[in-house]
């Protein structure tokens, strides 16, 4: 990619979580006393806020609906170009991707692009917070856990990415890219401990630890060696923010995404700026960020090794802590750890990543693979099915029923459920998942849709000596570490590929829950309950992405057979969320009237600003800017908007139309003396005769002042 290589790395601030119904609110907030660090609101009445109602994506748990904004959610592209191939590898702050949202962003490329952009020479990646909006999903089985096909979650998501390529395409230019390599140890755990030392001993001691710490970074620079973008791979599971968490957030990935974006942007707001910093997960499937570990929340002592549960309260109980001392403050130190090993790698990355780009795509039928494992035994996958273990959740989350991990045995009373509600698993599926006992059947379940996808990408593209591998869900520790040995055997048996490094790029084009080991699989643990094609999914994708490297090192990617088309479904997605309403306020009032205010003077010390407000968000705008008062040219500037780490927005839904929401600022200690206020934007629905119509307000507080002192200077 040396000499005339085409690269450009953009972000675009993007909130896939509007449109959600309009309703009105007012809002009341409790006021706090000036003393002690105090924490002043204001009280201002708006429309409902959009950020509200959906599930987010991950836990599973129908509790868990938005309310707010921690973090924004941005989709990173990158696009490189060596003359004469061009890959494009995207990152996007979502839980994984979808089948159906690759689709659609396919789609989408292929009435602006034609075929430039296609499945061949794409990569979308998610970083698996689980924090993002659900919804996306074109599968029974997950628009059941999302409240169903939710068009305002798929639509910005689809934009989103789309708009990010966009501009990395306006934007290419000739640059040089750089590999570097290190390790982080003081940021992951691994959560199924038991499960992976089931793996051979031999294997495990070639390894020093029990989670993959190492951190690939790439370094993207113009040909003046000006730094313009970075692309980092590492293990650990987006899960900071636990399941309490109801603010839609990017959780620790995305931290370490801002933190840099904000270093090498100085004096830009998030999601703005030229240089672009892509983080991306990898083989996270047993990899934790809460490295305090696994604690009984009622006794403060250990869960119990084997099946993560407690003597009083079981697997609800049990649940693993970060490094914080809450889970915004977890994901400020795992983010911040991210972050400062990536900066360190970028900053010393001198060896230049040269040759030229390949990408090598196939769908395959995951319930039909056979692999020959040796001369007399071949084996094959299964239809989807999920273990008893599924529904017991993992000590970053776990289970609302009395299921444990490490279930090999069926619980009479949930099957007998199961088998009246859904019907009873057939014996040839039953068979083929031993020892797995099985809860839900999903690949033979197919009302209204399919339960569980069949067909799913394998894709892998190579840019000069490094592969990255896309893989359809969650490999766990030493299912990555198996499949990057695999391609890399693969890669340089032919002799064209030297010194190849290989990195699993995981929750990458459509998501197929876990992928362990056959050893890890036999102890049933979350991660083997979730394996969801049976014992022998990991051996049927080391088949396959063999084939896709073998076929990259002969130079033989065009006599790939394309494989089965996977389904566009257009009939029978549901919606479970209510029909969007008009807006109420109270009587006597305006949308944006400040009905609290702030007070005069704030210390400069880590304390909040509080605003009452809640919006319904128009496309590339803030709910929120905190801004600063210049007297010099008597202006304002926005120093702060609801995508900084500094801001949150809390939405809590009323009645009638109504809701209660709050802003807000966490002051720095480096926040400068002077004049703020905080300004709140917003959209209202009302009808006007048998029509709705759209119109925006704004809100804004009483100027106050941040200084040393509580008194005026």
């Amino acid at each position: 990619i040396r000499d005339h290589n085409d690269l450009h790395t953009i972000t675009t601030p993007r909130c896939p979580i509007r449109d959600h119904n309009n309703p009105q609110v007012t809002i009341t907030t409790p006021r706090c006393p000036i003393g002690d660090h105090n924490n002043p609101q204001v009280t201002i009445t708006t429309p409902r806020c959009p950020i509200g109602d959906h599930n987010s994506m991950g836990y599973a748990n129908p509790q868990q609906t938005a309310a707010g904004i921690h973090t924004r959610l941005y989709s990173r592209a990158f696009i490189i170009d060596d003359g004469r191939r061009r890959v494009v590898f995207v990152t996007a702050d979502v839980g994984m991707i979808s089948q159906r949202l690759r689709l659609e962003v396919l789609q989408a490329l292929q009435v602006k692009y034609g075929d430039l952009y296609s499945q061949q020479n794409v990569v979308l990646s998610g970083t698996h917070t689980h924090c993002g909006p659900g919804g996306y999903f074109q599968y029974t089985l997950f628009m059941i856990s999302s409240k169903g096909f939710i068009k305002a979650s798929m639509e910005p998501l689809v934009d989103g990415i789309v708009k990010s390529i966009d501009i990395a395409h306006r934007n290419i230019k000739p640059g040089r890219i750089y590999r570097s390599r290190g390790e982080l140890d003081d940021s992951s755990l691994n959560r199924s401990p038991h499960s992976y030392l089931k793996n051979p001993e031999e294997e495990r001691d070639r390894y020093q630890w029990n989670t993959d710490k190492q951190v690939l970074v790439l370094k993207f620079t113009d040909l003046d060696g000006d730094g313009i973008g970075m692309l980092s791979w590492f293990a650990v599971h987006a899960v900071s923010m636990n399941s309490t968490n109801r603010l839609v957030s990017s959780d620790n990935i995305g931290h370490a995404s801002y933190l840099l974006e904000q270093d090498k942007n100085r004096g830009q707001l998030p999601g703005q700026g030229s240089f672009v910093a892509g983080f991306s997960s990898s083989n996270l499937g047993d990899v934790s960020p809460n490295t305090r570990g696994p604690l009984c929340m009622n006794t403060g002592r250990p869960c119990d090794y084997l099946n993560s549960s407690c003597p009083v309260g079981g697997t609800k109980m049990c649940m693993a802590f970060g490094p914080g001392a809450d889970m915004f403050d977890s994901t400020r130190i795992i983010g911040h750890n991210i972050y400062r090993k990536a900066k360190e790698l970028y900053d010393r990355a001198v060896e230049e990543v040269t040759g030229s780009l390949q990408s090598a795509h196939q769908f395959v039928n995951m319930t039909d693979v056979s692999v020959q494992i040796n001369d007399t035994h071949t084996v094959s996958t299964c239809k989807p099915a999920l273990g008893h273990s599924f529904a017991a959740g993992t000590t970053d989350g776990g289970g609302d029923l009395n299921f444990t991990q490490g279930a090999v045995e069926g619980d009479p009373f949930w099957d007998g459920i199961r088998d009246v509600l859904l019907g009873e698993p057939s014996n040839q599926t039953q068979e083929c998942h031993q020892p797995k006992p099985i809860l839900l059947s999903t690949g033979e379940m197919n009302w209204p849709l399919p339960w569980h996808p069949q067909i799913v990408d394998v894709q892998i593209i190579t840019i000069g000596s490094v592969a990255v591998v896309a893989v359809p869900g969650e490999m766990t520790t030493m299912s990555g570490r198996r499949l990057r040995e695999a391609v890399r055997q693969e890669l340089q048996s032919e002799g064209a590929f030297r010194d190849t490094e290989v990195v699993i790029a995981g929750l990458s084009n459509v998501y197929t829950h876990y992928i362990t080991t056959y050893e890890e699989y036999q102890v049933q643990r979350y991660e083997g309950a979730s394996t969801i094609y049976g014992p022998h999914t990991l051996s049927a994708y080391l088949h396959k992405y063999r084939g896709l490297a073998r076929a990259i090192a002969q130079d033989r990617v065009s006599e790939l057979p394309l494989g089965p088309q996977p389904p566009f479904f257009q009939e029978n997605l549901f919606n479970l969320l209510p029909a969007p309403t008009v807006d109420r306020k109270p009587e006597n009032s305006s949308f944006g009237d400040v009905l609290q205010q702030v007070y005069p003077v704030y210390r400069q010390v880590r304390t909040f600003t509080v605003l009452s407000v809640s919006q319904n968000l128009a496309r590339d705008t803030t709910f929120v800017t905190v801004e600063i008062h210049d007297n010099r040219t008597d202006t304002w500037e926005i120093i702060h908007t609801d995508a900084s780490w500094e801001t949150r927005f809390l939405w809590l839904k009323g009645s009638n139309q109504r809701s209660n929401a709050t802003i807000e600022w966490h002051i720095p200690p480096s926040a400068p003396s002077g004049s703020y206020r905080i300004r709140h934007y917003g959209h209202y629905k009302q009808w006007a005769g048998w029509q709705t119509f759209i119109t925006a307000y704004q809100g804004t507080s009483d100027v106050f002042r941040v200084s040393a002192s509580f008194y005026y200077q």
